[in-house]
């Protein structure tokens, strides 16, 4: 009876901990990707040009990527709780600054930067305490219910933020993120309990560095290689359709909301065929030959039959999401405890690099019309992943 009731307790517990994790990082994505909801009330309460309001709504993601394998370092050394709160609750409090003060385009965009440099920590501590608490074969599927976190996080933003700025400013609004950042932090502070770590011998040397062999680099190099065709459709979805197929932006916005709802389900549908099959990086090889061939039907029904294009779009965004969660939790895996912050830091600014390039990259492709020449140069990059993939690791 005691054993049962040990193992139960253990069992909410590490629930309960992933729960937080999933908190903290919807709470960092409902500010990092709810900002460019708010680009109208922005400039019409602060009077931002609109390339003043574009540099302001760059700058989180330029702070992330400054600092995410920083903050990896950081959960390695010194656990995973104290790095979730600390930077959860100062991006919460910047982000307050900003709610409550009056800040000029500069002051914004300086505190914008720092706010998402700090909420860069959850993305490793969260990732970190998920692979100390679950088994092997239970990572994918834990894994694939915090990935879950971006498309949250939008939909969060996307109820929340519009309405709270139409109606009281955009300044008004900024304080939706803030208090739910600083309240995730409390939480994780309080409750969020670091997993277990191997003792450290006497004398015993520190781990050796994982990056002295190809394998971490060649998955972070397909991981990110395998996020073009995802922003690919999240980028130009929306205008594709409204420009090429005449759907209202309304109705546009319903038809990618929908299909946001099914790439989380596939997040987590591949973290369970990995668990399956107790493999991460397998999963992710055949879903890079999915990716490329989906891309490729796209284009084909841009040029043919418009149900094909609207299937095989909501196709590509189901599959090539699904992998995100399979790289992070593989390059956790393949780097041990001790180096696993790190790596996860370093499996996320890859992608962020390239999610960041892709958009102006294909949108000089495209130019005024040519959507499917540029989905099947997005078909390029999956298919440039399968070979680079480390399936024998």
């Amino acid at each position: 009876m005691a054993l049962a009731a040990e193992a139960s307790t253990e069992s909410a517990r590490r629930w309960g901990i992933l729960a937080l994790g999933l908190a903290a990082q919807t709470a960092s994505c409902s500010f990092l990707y709810g900002i460019p909801f708010l680009v109208p009330e922005m400039r019409a309460d602060a009077g931002f040009s609109l390339a003043q309001a574009g540099t302001v709504v760059a700058a989180p993601s330029i702070g992330l990527l400054f600092t995410l394998i920083a903050w990896g370092a950081a959960a390695d050394r010194y656990g995973e709780r104290l790095v979730m709160a600390l930077g959860l609750g100062a991006s919460g409090l910047l982000l307050l600054g900003v709610g409550l003060g009056a800040p000029s385009a500069g002051l914004m965009f300086a505190l914008f930067l720092l706010a998402g440099a700090a909420s860069a920590s959850v993305n490793a501590a969260s990732g970190r305490a998920v692979m100390g608490w679950f088994k092997p074969s239970e990572r994918g599927v834990a894994m694939g219910i915090r990935q879950t976190a971006q498309p949250l996080g939008v939909g969060v933003a996307a109820l929340a933020l519009p309405p709270l700025a139409q109606h009281w400013g955009f300044r008004a609004a900024m304080l939706f993120p803030a208090g739910f950042a600083i309240v995730v932090a409390l939480l994780a502070a309080w409750l969020v309990i670091d997993p277990p770590r191997p003792a450290k011998k006497a004398g015993e040397a520190k781990p050796a560095s994982p990056y002295r062999h190809p394998t971490l680099w060649r998955l972070h190099g397909a991981s990110a290689l395998l996020v073009v065709p995802q922003f690919a459709v999240s980028a130009f979805a929306p205008v594709y359709l409204v420009s090429a197929h005449h759907f209202s932006p309304l109705a546009a916005g319903w038809f990618l909301a929908a299909v946001q709802a099914l790439g989380a389900l596939g997040r987590l549908g591949s973290g369970y065929w990995s668990d399956r099959v107790g493999s991460r990086l397998r999963p992710m090889r055949q879903l890079a030959v999915a990716s490329a061939a989906v891309m490729l039907l796209v284009a084909v029904g841009d040029a043919t039959w418009p149900w094909l294009v609207l299937l095989a779009l909501v196709l590509a965004a189901v599959i090539t999401v699904a992998d995100n969660g399979l790289g992070f939790t593989a390059s956790a895996e393949l780097a041990g405890i001790s180096w696993a912050g790190r790596a996860m830091g370093a499996q996320n600014t890859a992608q962020n690099i390239a999610a960041s390039l892709t958009p102006p990259l294909l949108g000089l492709v495209i130019g005024d019309s040519r959507y499917a020449l540029a989905f099947c140069v997005a078909a390029i990059f999956p298919t440039l992943a399968i070979p680079l993939t480390p399936v024998h690791a």
